[in-house]
């Protein structure tokens, strides 16, 4: 009885090593098109984000540990950034179901 346990254990691995990978988002991810965002690094207490089409857009910015540390809409051009402290963030940006992801560095 032993022994079968054993060549159980033994070919577990071999086993769990042939299955392969599912992927649960099959959805291709959309990036918005002539995204810019400047000032990088931002020294005062806006940054300026344009896109092609410049419509409304839904901002949310992440510290290092990735909490949200600012939400916020806006239909303009500007968002203002004034009650973050000096660091590196991650910076999204959606707009119409299109996302776009940079590191945004305020000093």
């Amino acid at each position: 009885m032993k022994k079968i346990y054993f060549i159980l254990i033994m070919a577990l691995p071999i086993i769990s090593y042939g299955q392969e990978l599912v992927s649960v988002n099959t959805e291709p991810v959309q990036e918005l098109k002539g995204f810019k965002m400047y000032p990088n690094p931002a020294y005062g207490e806006e940054i300026y984000i344009t896109t092609e089409t410049n419509g409304n857009k839904e901002i949310k910015i992440f510290d290092v540990f990735g909490e949200i540390v600012l939400t916020d809409r806006i239909a303009t051009n500007t968002l203002d950034i004034s009650r973050l402290v000096p660091g590196v963030y991650v910076l999204q940006v959606t707009e119409k179901k299109k996302t776009m992801t940079r590191k945004l560095v305020v000093k």
